[in-house]
Protein backbone atom coordinates (compact mmCIF):
# COMPACT_ATOMS: atom_id res chain seq x y z
CA UNK A 1 0.00 0.00 0.00
CA UNK A 2 3.08 2.39 1.01
CA UNK A 3 6.50 2.98 -0.47
CA UNK A 4 8.33 2.72 2.86
CA UNK A 5 11.30 3.79 0.63
CA UNK A 6 9.90 7.34 -0.01
CA UNK A 7 8.35 7.67 3.35
CA UNK A 8 11.67 6.95 5.26
CA UNK A 9 13.32 9.75 3.29
CA UNK A 10 10.30 12.09 3.16
CA UNK A 11 10.62 11.86 7.26
CA UNK A 12 14.28 12.18 7.40
CA UNK A 13 14.10 15.44 5.47
CA UNK A 14 11.37 16.32 7.44
CA UNK A 15 13.10 15.81 10.13
CA UNK A 16 16.45 17.29 9.30
CA UNK A 17 15.54 20.37 7.68
CA UNK A 18 12.61 21.56 9.33
CA UNK A 19 12.89 20.00 12.92
CA UNK A 20 9.74 17.89 12.69
CA UNK A 21 10.06 14.32 14.56
CA UNK A 22 9.34 10.94 12.59
CA UNK A 23 6.73 10.66 15.49
CA UNK A 24 4.95 13.50 14.35
CA UNK A 25 4.64 13.22 10.97
CA UNK A 26 3.26 9.11 11.32
CA UNK A 27 1.11 10.17 13.99
CA UNK A 28 -0.29 12.52 11.24
CA UNK A 29 -0.30 9.99 8.61
CA UNK A 30 -2.32 7.42 10.69
CA UNK A 31 -4.95 10.60 11.50
CA UNK A 32 -5.54 11.11 7.99
CA UNK A 33 -6.02 7.29 7.15
CA UNK A 34 -8.32 7.34 9.90
CA UNK A 35 -10.37 10.53 8.09
CA UNK A 36 -10.39 9.28 4.68
CA UNK A 37 -11.59 5.86 6.16
CA UNK A 38 -14.63 7.68 8.07
CA UNK A 39 -15.03 9.65 4.64
CA UNK A 40 -15.27 6.96 2.81
CA UNK A 41 -16.99 3.91 5.11
CA UNK A 42 -17.31 5.59 8.42
CA UNK A 43 -20.84 6.32 9.97
CA UNK A 44 -21.92 10.02 11.51
CA UNK A 45 -20.43 9.80 15.26
CA UNK A 46 -17.84 7.08 15.11
CA UNK A 47 -14.53 7.72 16.77
CA UNK A 48 -11.97 5.73 14.02
CA UNK A 49 -7.88 5.27 14.78
CA UNK A 50 -5.39 3.92 12.26
CA UNK A 51 -2.07 1.92 13.47
CA UNK A 52 0.39 2.82 10.61
CA UNK A 53 3.87 -0.04 11.04
CA UNK A 54 6.18 1.58 9.21
CA UNK A 55 8.31 -1.87 9.49
CA UNK A 56 5.67 -3.06 7.49
CA UNK A 57 4.07 -1.09 5.83
CA UNK A 58 0.31 -2.58 6.84
CA UNK A 59 -2.39 -0.07 8.74
CA UNK A 60 -4.72 -1.68 11.00
CA UNK A 61 -8.58 0.43 11.99
CA UNK A 62 -9.94 0.37 14.92
CA UNK A 63 -13.46 2.05 16.74
CA UNK A 64 -13.74 3.23 19.82
CA UNK A 65 -16.84 4.45 21.82
CA UNK A 66 -16.72 5.80 25.36
CA UNK A 67 -18.20 3.78 28.53
CA UNK A 68 -20.91 5.88 29.60
CA UNK A 69 -24.06 5.53 32.14
CA UNK A 70 -27.63 6.30 31.13
CA UNK A 71 -27.65 9.09 33.70
CA UNK A 72 -25.00 10.86 31.46
CA UNK A 73 -26.79 10.42 28.26
CA UNK A 74 -30.16 11.35 26.78
CA UNK A 75 -31.83 8.39 24.75
CA UNK A 76 -34.21 8.34 21.88
CA UNK A 77 -33.46 8.87 17.82
CA UNK A 78 -36.58 11.04 17.29
CA UNK A 79 -35.02 14.11 19.56
CA UNK A 80 -31.58 14.12 17.51
CA UNK A 81 -32.49 17.51 16.14
CA UNK A 82 -33.78 19.03 19.10
CA UNK A 83 -31.45 20.93 21.33
CA UNK A 84 -29.75 19.80 24.47
CA UNK A 85 -30.57 21.96 27.92
CA UNK A 86 -27.41 22.61 29.46
CA UNK A 87 -26.89 21.87 32.76
CA UNK A 88 -23.36 22.58 34.53
CA UNK A 89 -24.02 20.27 37.53
CA UNK A 90 -24.67 17.37 35.71
CA UNK A 91 -24.05 17.82 31.84
CA UNK A 92 -25.48 15.22 29.45
CA UNK A 93 -25.13 14.47 25.65
CA UNK A 94 -27.11 12.96 23.23
CA UNK A 95 -26.84 9.21 22.80
CA UNK A 96 -25.20 7.93 19.76
CA UNK A 97 -24.64 4.38 19.17
CA UNK A 98 -21.58 4.76 17.00
CA UNK A 99 -19.58 6.59 19.43
CA UNK A 100 -20.96 5.48 23.39
CA UNK A 101 -21.06 1.96 25.27
CA UNK A 102 -23.24 1.00 28.17
CA UNK A 103 -20.91 -0.25 31.23
CA UNK A 104 -22.56 -3.64 31.06
CA UNK A 105 -22.22 -3.80 27.24
CA UNK A 106 -18.28 -2.52 27.91
CA UNK A 107 -17.71 -5.63 31.07
CA UNK A 108 -18.38 -7.92 28.40
CA UNK A 109 -15.24 -6.82 26.29
CA UNK A 110 -13.42 -5.81 29.02
CA UNK A 111 -14.13 -6.96 32.33
CA UNK A 112 -12.33 -3.96 34.10
CA UNK A 113 -13.76 -1.53 32.02
CA UNK A 114 -14.69 2.20 34.06
CA UNK A 115 -17.19 5.00 32.93
CA UNK A 116 -15.01 6.93 30.82
CA UNK A 117 -12.86 3.94 28.91
CA UNK A 118 -12.33 3.99 25.75
CA UNK A 119 -13.21 0.40 24.11
CA UNK A 120 -11.95 -0.70 20.77
CA UNK A 121 -13.11 -2.76 18.48
CA UNK A 122 -11.33 -3.85 15.04
CA UNK A 123 -12.79 -2.82 11.77
CA UNK A 124 -12.26 -4.05 8.35
CA UNK A 125 -9.11 -3.49 6.14
CA UNK A 126 -9.65 -0.78 3.50
CA UNK A 127 -6.81 0.38 1.16
CA UNK A 128 -9.14 1.47 -1.44
CA UNK A 129 -9.97 5.33 -0.86
CA UNK A 130 -11.82 7.72 -3.44
CA UNK A 131 -10.48 10.37 -4.71
CA UNK A 132 -12.74 13.36 -1.85
CA UNK A 133 -11.19 10.41 0.57
CA UNK A 134 -7.51 11.03 -0.61
CA UNK A 135 -8.04 14.38 -0.91
CA UNK A 136 -8.81 14.67 2.94
CA UNK A 137 -6.10 12.78 3.71
CA UNK A 138 -3.84 15.38 2.00
CA UNK A 139 -5.37 18.15 3.54
CA UNK A 140 -4.81 16.80 7.38
CA UNK A 141 -1.11 15.74 6.52
CA UNK A 142 -0.15 18.78 5.24
CA UNK A 143 -2.39 20.84 8.70
CA UNK A 144 -0.87 18.23 10.95
CA UNK A 145 2.87 19.05 9.77
CA UNK A 146 2.72 22.45 9.47
CA UNK A 147 1.02 22.49 13.58
CA UNK A 148 4.09 20.12 14.15
CA UNK A 149 6.68 22.53 12.58
CA UNK A 150 4.92 25.37 14.39
CA UNK A 151 5.49 23.59 17.79
CA UNK A 152 9.38 22.88 16.83
CA UNK A 153 9.93 26.62 15.76
CA UNK A 154 8.26 27.35 18.58
CA UNK A 155 10.18 25.59 20.90
CA UNK A 156 13.31 26.52 19.12
CA UNK A 157 13.11 30.62 19.09
CA UNK A 158 11.00 30.68 22.05
CA UNK A 159 13.82 29.94 23.94
CA UNK A 160 15.95 32.29 22.27
CA UNK A 161 13.58 35.16 23.39
CA UNK A 162 15.56 38.12 24.71
CA UNK A 163 18.75 37.85 23.14
CA UNK A 164 20.24 39.04 19.39
CA UNK A 165 19.65 36.85 16.67
CA UNK A 166 20.24 37.28 13.05
CA UNK A 167 18.89 36.64 9.49
CA UNK A 168 19.28 38.06 5.87
CA UNK A 169 17.04 40.44 4.41
CA UNK A 170 14.45 38.34 2.27
CA UNK A 171 12.22 41.64 0.73
CA UNK A 172 10.62 44.58 2.64
CA UNK A 173 7.56 45.94 2.49
CA UNK A 174 6.13 48.84 3.50
CA UNK A 175 8.95 49.95 5.20
CA UNK A 176 8.95 47.08 7.49
CA UNK A 177 11.85 44.24 6.84
CA UNK A 178 11.43 40.57 6.89
CA UNK A 179 14.09 38.31 7.63
CA UNK A 180 15.38 34.86 6.68
CA UNK A 181 15.79 33.48 9.98
CA UNK A 182 16.39 29.89 8.56
CA UNK A 183 13.01 27.77 9.43
CA UNK A 184 11.20 30.99 10.63
CA UNK A 185 10.90 34.37 9.37
CA UNK A 186 11.90 37.54 11.07
CA UNK A 187 9.66 40.54 11.30
CA UNK A 188 11.53 43.93 12.04
CA UNK A 189 8.71 46.72 12.04
CA UNK A 190 9.59 50.48 10.68
CA UNK A 191 9.16 52.14 13.84
CA UNK A 192 11.60 48.83 15.67
CA UNK A 193 14.61 50.39 12.63
CA UNK A 194 17.21 52.57 13.50
CA UNK A 195 16.17 55.92 11.93
CA UNK A 196 18.67 56.38 8.57
CA UNK A 197 19.49 52.73 8.35
CA UNK A 198 19.47 51.21 4.81
CA UNK A 199 19.72 47.39 4.07
CA UNK A 200 19.76 45.57 0.84
CA UNK A 201 18.32 42.52 0.18
CA UNK A 202 20.69 39.77 1.08
CA UNK A 203 22.37 41.40 3.81
CA UNK A 204 23.07 40.10 7.30
CA UNK A 205 21.22 41.78 9.57
CA UNK A 206 21.55 41.44 13.84
CA UNK A 207 18.71 42.30 15.85
CA UNK A 208 16.86 41.86 19.22
CA UNK A 209 13.92 39.24 19.47
CA UNK A 210 11.55 40.37 21.63
CA UNK A 211 8.35 38.11 20.88
CA UNK A 212 7.68 34.64 19.21
CA UNK A 213 4.24 35.54 17.68
CA UNK A 214 2.00 32.35 16.18
CA UNK A 215 0.08 33.81 13.76
CA UNK A 216 -1.96 31.34 11.08
CA UNK A 217 0.44 32.12 8.19
CA UNK A 218 3.18 30.52 10.62
CA UNK A 219 5.45 31.85 13.94
CA UNK A 220 6.86 35.45 13.19
CA UNK A 221 9.71 36.35 15.35
CA UNK A 222 9.34 40.47 16.13
CA UNK A 223 12.59 42.12 16.11
CA UNK A 224 13.70 45.21 17.06
CA UNK A 225 17.43 47.18 16.81
CA UNK A 226 16.05 50.42 18.72
CA UNK A 227 15.25 48.79 21.58
CA UNK A 228 17.06 49.45 24.61
CA UNK A 229 17.23 45.73 25.83
CA UNK A 230 19.68 45.87 21.98
CA UNK A 231 21.91 47.98 23.55
CA UNK A 232 22.39 45.91 26.90
CA UNK A 233 23.17 42.41 24.60
CA UNK A 234 25.66 44.22 22.58
CA UNK A 235 27.10 45.38 25.70
CA UNK A 236 27.22 41.83 27.27
CA UNK A 237 28.72 40.42 24.05
CA UNK A 238 31.68 42.50 23.80
CA UNK A 239 31.86 42.95 27.59
CA UNK A 240 33.19 39.81 29.77
CA UNK A 241 32.73 41.32 33.25
CA UNK A 242 28.82 42.05 32.42
CA UNK A 243 28.83 37.67 31.34
CA UNK A 244 30.78 36.75 35.14
CA UNK A 245 28.51 39.37 37.18
CA UNK A 246 31.22 41.91 38.53
CA UNK A 247 29.82 44.87 36.31
CA UNK A 248 26.14 45.51 36.02
CA UNK A 249 23.76 47.94 33.62
CA UNK A 250 21.33 49.16 35.94
CA UNK A 251 19.78 51.54 33.19
CA UNK A 252 19.48 52.53 30.28
CA UNK A 253 17.96 55.22 27.84
CA UNK A 254 18.14 55.43 24.66
CA UNK A 255 17.34 56.95 21.31
CA UNK A 256 17.75 55.01 18.75
CA UNK A 257 20.20 56.52 16.20
CA UNK A 258 21.41 59.96 17.84
CA UNK A 259 22.10 58.96 21.72
CA UNK A 260 22.32 56.59 24.34
CA UNK A 261 23.12 56.76 28.41
CA UNK A 262 24.30 53.51 30.28
CA UNK A 263 24.58 53.47 34.13
CA UNK A 264 26.86 50.82 35.20
CA UNK A 265 27.74 49.42 38.62
CA UNK A 266 30.94 47.21 40.01
CA UNK A 267 30.16 44.72 42.61
CA UNK A 268 33.97 44.72 42.77
CA UNK A 269 35.53 47.74 44.04
CA UNK A 270 38.91 46.95 42.07
CA UNK A 271 36.73 47.25 39.06
CA UNK A 272 36.01 50.35 37.15
CA UNK A 273 32.39 50.11 35.57
CA UNK A 274 33.10 53.01 33.20
CA UNK A 275 36.23 51.73 31.98
CA UNK A 276 35.12 47.77 31.94
CA UNK A 277 32.14 49.09 28.82
CA UNK A 278 34.98 51.58 27.01
CA UNK A 279 37.17 48.84 26.99
CA UNK A 280 40.94 50.01 26.00
CA UNK A 281 41.49 52.75 24.36
CA UNK A 282 37.84 52.65 23.40
CA UNK A 283 37.22 49.66 21.21
CA UNK A 284 34.42 47.99 22.80
CA UNK A 285 32.22 51.13 22.81
CA UNK A 286 33.55 52.02 19.34
CA UNK A 287 32.33 48.55 18.30
CA UNK A 288 29.12 48.89 19.27
CA UNK A 289 28.83 52.62 18.06
CA UNK A 290 29.61 51.12 14.57
CA UNK A 291 26.99 48.38 14.83
CA UNK A 292 24.26 51.01 15.68
CA UNK A 293 25.51 53.64 13.04
CA UNK A 294 27.95 55.94 14.98
CA UNK A 295 25.19 56.33 17.79
CA UNK A 296 26.68 58.13 20.86
CA UNK A 297 27.00 56.45 23.65
CA UNK A 298 27.17 58.18 27.52
CA UNK A 299 28.60 55.64 30.06
CA UNK A 300 27.93 57.14 33.86
CA UNK A 301 28.68 55.37 36.94
CA UNK A 302 25.68 54.32 39.18
CA UNK A 303 24.84 55.79 42.38
CA UNK A 304 22.71 55.40 45.33
CA UNK A 305 22.66 58.74 45.78
CA UNK A 306 19.66 60.03 43.50
CA UNK A 307 21.86 64.00 43.59
CA UNK A 308 25.46 62.22 42.20
CA UNK A 309 23.50 60.15 40.10
CA UNK A 310 21.31 62.99 38.31
CA UNK A 311 24.75 64.88 38.06
CA UNK A 312 26.59 62.79 36.35
CA UNK A 313 23.26 61.47 34.04
CA UNK A 314 23.88 65.31 32.77
CA UNK A 315 27.38 64.85 31.67
CA UNK A 316 29.43 66.29 29.82
CA UNK A 317 28.04 68.79 31.19
CA UNK A 318 29.30 70.36 34.59
CA UNK A 319 26.51 70.84 37.68
CA UNK A 320 26.97 73.06 40.02
CA UNK A 321 24.50 71.88 42.63
CA UNK A 322 21.49 69.28 42.89
CA UNK A 323 18.19 70.01 45.34
CA UNK A 324 16.13 67.43 45.83
CA UNK A 325 12.74 68.57 45.80
CA UNK A 326 10.61 65.82 46.58
CA UNK A 327 11.25 62.70 47.10
CA UNK A 328 8.46 60.48 46.68
CA UNK A 329 7.43 62.06 43.41
CA UNK A 330 11.37 62.42 42.69
CA UNK A 331 11.39 66.07 41.35
CA UNK A 332 15.39 67.72 41.57
CA UNK A 333 16.15 70.83 41.04
CA UNK A 334 19.74 70.88 38.80
CA UNK A 335 22.27 74.59 38.92
CA UNK A 336 24.76 75.17 36.19
CA UNK A 337 26.68 78.03 35.03
CA UNK A 338 24.93 80.36 32.25
CA UNK A 339 27.41 78.81 29.92
CA UNK A 340 26.47 75.22 30.64
CA UNK A 341 22.64 75.57 30.56
CA UNK A 342 22.33 74.95 26.50
CA UNK A 343 25.21 71.81 27.08
CA UNK A 344 22.84 70.47 30.20
CA UNK A 345 19.59 70.52 28.21
CA UNK A 346 21.01 69.13 24.97
CA UNK A 347 19.88 69.93 21.66
CA UNK A 348 16.39 69.84 21.14
CA UNK A 349 16.15 68.66 24.95
CA UNK A 350 17.81 65.93 24.23
CA UNK A 351 20.71 65.70 27.11
CA UNK A 352 18.09 66.46 30.44
CA UNK A 353 15.27 64.31 28.42
CA UNK A 354 17.58 61.16 28.12
CA UNK A 355 18.72 61.70 31.85
CA UNK A 356 15.48 62.13 33.03
CA UNK A 357 14.39 58.53 31.61
CA UNK A 358 17.92 57.19 33.09
CA UNK A 359 17.06 58.29 36.21
CA UNK A 360 13.48 58.06 36.53
CA UNK A 361 13.50 61.46 37.99
CA UNK A 362 12.06 65.17 37.24
CA UNK A 363 14.82 67.71 36.59
CA UNK A 364 14.20 71.06 36.00
CA UNK A 365 17.59 73.05 34.99
CA UNK A 366 18.17 76.52 36.28
CA UNK A 367 21.08 78.74 35.61
CA UNK A 368 23.30 81.17 37.50
CA UNK A 369 24.67 84.33 36.53
CA UNK A 370 28.34 84.93 37.53
CA UNK A 371 26.96 87.56 39.69
CA UNK A 372 25.36 84.20 41.59
CA UNK A 373 21.84 85.32 40.56
CA UNK A 374 19.29 82.20 39.77
CA UNK A 375 17.45 82.02 36.81
CA UNK A 376 15.24 79.48 35.16
CA UNK A 377 15.11 78.11 31.51
CA UNK A 378 16.75 80.66 29.36
CA UNK A 379 18.76 83.35 30.75
CA UNK A 380 16.99 86.85 31.12
CA UNK A 381 17.99 90.71 30.15
CA UNK A 382 20.35 91.87 32.63
CA UNK A 383 18.81 95.95 31.87
CA UNK A 384 16.63 97.04 29.62
CA UNK A 385 17.68 99.51 26.48
CA UNK A 386 17.26 102.60 27.98
CA UNK A 387 18.92 101.58 31.10
CA UNK A 388 22.34 100.15 29.20
CA UNK A 389 22.32 104.23 27.27
CA UNK A 390 21.98 105.71 30.72
CA UNK A 391 24.72 103.63 32.00
CA UNK A 392 27.31 104.57 29.07
CA UNK A 393 26.47 108.30 29.62
CA UNK A 394 27.56 108.31 32.99
CA UNK A 395 30.77 105.87 32.58
CA UNK A 396 32.00 108.32 29.52
CA UNK A 397 34.75 110.33 30.78
CA UNK A 398 35.16 114.39 29.55
CA UNK A 399 36.90 115.08 26.97
CA UNK A 400 40.22 117.61 27.65
CA UNK A 401 39.99 121.28 27.23
CA UNK A 402 42.41 122.58 24.50
CA UNK A 403 43.93 123.97 27.50
CA UNK A 404 44.48 120.99 29.90
CA UNK A 405 45.64 119.12 26.23
CA UNK A 406 48.53 121.50 25.73
CA UNK A 407 49.47 121.16 29.22
CA UNK A 408 50.04 117.52 28.75
CA UNK A 409 51.97 118.17 25.70
CA UNK A 410 54.26 120.28 27.29
CA UNK A 411 54.34 117.90 30.52
CA UNK A 412 55.69 115.17 28.36
CA UNK A 413 58.75 117.29 26.42
CA UNK A 414 59.81 118.44 30.37
CA UNK A 415 62.07 116.38 32.53
CA UNK A 416 60.01 115.26 35.51
CA UNK A 417 62.13 117.54 37.54
CA UNK A 418 61.20 120.82 35.36
CA UNK A 419 57.72 119.89 34.42
CA UNK A 420 56.27 121.55 37.72
CA UNK A 421 58.75 124.74 37.65
CA UNK A 422 58.81 125.86 34.55
CA UNK A 423 54.88 124.95 33.34
CA UNK A 424 54.19 128.43 34.15
CA UNK A 425 56.86 130.73 32.27
CA UNK A 426 56.16 128.65 29.03
CA UNK A 427 52.52 128.79 28.76
CA UNK A 428 53.17 133.39 29.36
Amino acid sequence: MFDLKVINSVLEQLEEDRGIAKEKVIEAIEFALASAYKKEYGKKGQIIKAKFDLNTGDVEFSQSKIVVDKDQVIMGEDEEDQPVEADPENPRVRYNPEHHIFLEEAKLVRSGAQFGDEISFDLVKKDNFGRIAAQTAKQVITQKIREAEKVSVLSEFGGHEGSIVSGTVERMERGAIYLDMGRAVGFLPYEEQIPGEHFKQGERVRAYLFKVEESPRGVFLKLSRSHPKFLEKLFEAEVPELTQGTVEIKAISREAGSRSKVAVFSSDEHVDPVGSLVGQRGVRVSTIMSELGGEKIDIIEWSENPAEFIEDALSPAAVINVEVLNEEEKQAKVLVSEDQQSLAIGKGGQNVRLAAKLTGWKIDIASVKPSGEETEGEAKEESTPAEEALTQEESIPEEPSDKDAAEDDIKEDLPNEAKETDLEEKME
